[in-house]
């Protein structure tokens, strides 16, 4: 029909429709499409733990030129805004296309060989361990890697470098999740699929911004609330999705155990608990009763600053829910409590029978893409493959046997990865490796972390763009992208997801892979490190992880191709995999119980004065993630949020756009005020995807949490003043000789906060 008229009928088509259609020619008429040969490559998307199905578009050429929605069951063609530009990560002008190197850091980077860059570092890791011995070189990965990968770096840190010291940045994210997890369930991953989500009556989020973080999780929100179920959000903001909520708590940061034992004492003393399921499935209920006794809501409205009638109330909501979920994410685990505040969500889910079933059971959301699986293989610390423990002999023995060494070749446990940072300062630990990381803009208390590397003799760092932290090391691997390579995440259900390769890496790009393997070599353990690429290793990692809680034996790529995931434990194949736990009433522990905890309230690390009388918190928004190296790159997101803000209470008298200097007892930053009535009056809110001088995390406490290690993220002391000017964003890093990108290689001095409301009551640009 190209060419003509299609007829309208007047009894359905509104006068006016063919004139208004018509006006400038046909629908379509004068497109042409630019691409006449193209593939769709499925695959997932890179960001956060929700792992959102999509497809990239690839041209003739073979390159990545553009993304589709796909129907996963995960997210039914839905992208948020960072999964919608995520391709264009891959073909951008910033990409990092050789090796860099210098020998001191005075030196500008010149672009090297493979070979120069490899040798120099095998020199050095070579030259420190000679002289300060094994464990003065040490290695942090990221929990956005492929889980091979993140299974290569806990094997690399242990069987080539020989050192303890091995760590990543999901100690950052989950580990007082994690922690928690082992400690009740013996288990470490959330209880149930989002899916249940949709059959709950009762929904509790707790310290997640979803409507930002994990937008595409909303539709499991509004399918439950469609459905009548009633929704608690838990949150000192009141986020997009708190706005739509019930009930909304709007307790002070840093006192969210004493909320939740208030809430469990309400439930306790009128008799909403399920007395048998607690007899027959834990231990320690006596203990947790006894300890929430001590916490009535008049207790939790002194420390939490919300009124007692909302701790009954939401306390009646979940109590008398036919079936309620507690979801929970890093507001609650980015504590010096963070272990216990979530240990308190547990006995809540628990105490009310609310596990094993349908829309009745506990998760949490992780914030990278692999914050799951990055874990589960090796790179923690204190864990080998399968989530086996370091210090377990039975544990270290059967890794040993797969690695083919002895047992007491395997080191000892090492530290979590801030402390290493304190061991930089010390100069105990004088060499490092980083892959996936970027710690000059995610971890707390900046100074620290800068004179910690500073003092490093030898820093190589593996990225795709030249992080702030990469622009501060000695030598620079540059590295694929997730579309031009293969590979398995699990997402925050625990749902093993494939990543396919879409396209070639730009010519001097090796795989993480590649470059671990061929420093192996180097380093005289190549026989422990003959992989061709993710599929071998994968091979190895469900071997490795047999017989194990975190079992994948049962997970193959074609089984992945074919299903769209598996959730894990799948110890065979034929295994269907586990999407919900509890069914049957029995935990991971030997004795099948559910460990509760008891759980007593402790302030926050950094103490209030009449100097610092002022919560600051910290977080994220829609349009960036985590440190910003891949986000503040891309210009429609730079767009949307080119610079941070600080949120202030209209009480604190501010105007929109006006400069406010944010002072804490480390450092001090000048930012313009959002000023919004969707924060608590005795808080300031900064997002922290941006790095010095607008770093929030030049501002944030290093006190950790004793168990977890996690930073205090969430509740530090402040005060804020006016100021001048705002201070100015830098531009990302550029490779040298490179032409900065013009849409988003420009400081930012712009005054003014994002042009979208963040909140009721969200004054107007001025």
């Amino acid at each position: 029909m190209s060419g003509e008229h299609v007829p309208l009928d007047p009894s359905v088509a509104p006068l006016g429709t063919r004139e208004f259609r018509d006006a400038g020619g046909l629908p379509a008429a004068a497109w042409r499409a630019d691409q006449t040969e193209q593939t769709l490559v499925p695959t997932h998307c890179c960001f956060c733990g929700i792992q959102c199905g999509m497809y990239l578009r690839v041209d003739g050429r073979g390159k990545v030129f553009g993304v589709e929605p796909r129907n996963h069951d995960i997210n039914r063609m839905r992208l948020c805004p960072k999964g919608i530009n995520a391709y264009q990560q891959v073909n951008h002008p910033d990409r990092l296309t050789a090796p860099l190197l210098r020998r001191d850091r005075k030196q500008p980077f010149r672009e090297v060989s493979w070979d120069e860059a490899l040798e120099f570092t095998v020199e050095q890791i070579n030259r420190i361990q000679r002289e300060h011995g094994r464990d003065a070189f040490g290695m942090l990965g990221g929990a956005s890697l492929f889980s091979e990968k993140t299974y290569l770096v806990g094997k690399f840190a242990r069987v080539a470098l020989k050192t303890r010291h091995v760590d990543y940045n999901g100690r950052l994210c989950m580990v007082s999740a994690a922690g928690a997890n082992k400690l009740a369930f013996g288990i470490d991953r959330a209880a149930n699929p989002f899916a249940d989500i949709l059959q709950t009556d009762c929904l509790l989020i707790v310290g997640a911004n979803v409507g930002e973080c994990f937008p595409v999780l909303t539709q499991y929100v509004w399918g439950a609330r469609d459905r009548g179920a009633t929704l608690i959000v838990v949150d000192p903001r009141q986020t997009a999705v708190a706005r739509t909520a019930d009930i909304h708590v709007a307790l002070k940061s840093g006192t969210d155990s004493a909320f939740f034992n208030a809430v469990l004492h309400v439930i306790v003393e009128e008799g909403l608990t399920d007395e048998a399921f607690l007899a027959a499935n834990t231990t320690g209920w006596a203990e947790v009763k006894a300890a929430v006794k001590e916490y009535p809501p008049s207790r939790a409205a002194e420390i939490c600053g919300v009124p007692a009638e909302q701790v009954v109330e939401v306390a009646r909501s979940f109590g008398r829910a036919r079936r309620a979920m507690g979801w929970h994410a890093r507001g609650i685990e980015h504590h010096t409590q963070g272990v216990e505040n979530c240990l308190t969500v547990i006995n809540l889910c628990t105490a009310t029978g609310n596990l094993g079933r349908p829309g009745a059971g506990y998760g949490t959301l992780t914030g990278q893409g692999n914050g799951q699986g990055g874990r589960e293989h090796g790179q923690k610390s204190d864990l080998l493959p399968g989530g086996r423990s370091i210090n377990d002999p039975a544990h270290r023995r059967q890794i040993a046997a797969i690695w083919g060494i002895e047992e007491s070749e395997l080191p000892p446990a090492g530290t979590s990865m801030m402390e290493m940072v304190w061991q930089m300062q010390r100069q105990e630990i004088r060499g490092l490796i980083g892959v996936c990381n970027n710690p000059f803009v995610s971890l707390p208390n900046y100074a620290v972390v800068k004179d910690g590397y500073d003092k490093l003799e030898f820093h190589a760092q593996f990225d795709f763009f030249l992080s702030e932290t990469a622009a501060n090391a000695h030598v620079v691997f540059p590295v694929t992208t997730w579309a031009e390579d293969e590979g398995v995440m699990a997402n925050a259900e625990a749902r093993v997801v494939k990543h396919n390769k879409a396209q070639e890496p730009p010519e001097g790009v090796r795989t993480d892979t590649w470059v671990l393997c061929e420093l192996a070599r180097r380093l005289g353990a190549g026989g422990k490190f003959a992989f061709e690429g993710s599929r071998d290793v994968f091979d190895e990692l469900r071997r490795a992880s047999a017989g194990t809680v975190i079992d994948y034996y049962g997970i193959t790529y074609d089984r992945l191709e074919r299903t769209g995931g598996l959730v894990w434990p799948c110890p065979g194949l034929e295994h269907p995999g586990t999407p919900r736990l509890f069914e049957d009433g029995r935990s991971y522990h030997p004795d099948g119980k559910i460990h509760l905890q008891a759980v007593e309230w402790h302030p926050p690390a950094d103490p209030y004065d009449d100097d610092f009388p002022m919560t600051l918190t910290t977080g994220r928004t829609v349009a960036h993630f985590l440190s910003g190296n891949q986000t503040r790159r891309l210009g429609a997101l730079v767009e949307q949020t080119p610079r941070p803000w600080v949120e202030v209470h209209p009480s604190q008298g501010f105007r929109n756009g006006e400069p406010v200097r944010v002072v804490t007892r480390r450092g001090s930053a000048v930012l313009p005020a959002l000023v919004t009535e969707a924060i608590r009056p005795d808080h300031v809110f900064v997002p922290y995807h941006w790095p010095y001088p607008v770093a929030a995390n030049e501002l944030t406490v290093d006190a950790l949490d004793p168990r977890s290690k996690i930073p205090e993220y969430k509740v530090c002391a402040v005060r804020i003043e006016r100021a001048r000017a705002v201070d100015e964003v830098p531009a990302p890093p550029t490779p040298p000789g490179r032409e900065a990108y013009p849409e988003t290689q420009v400081p930012r001095t712009d005054p003014l906060p994002p042009s979208s409301s963040q909140g009721v009551g969200t004054g107007e640009r001025s």
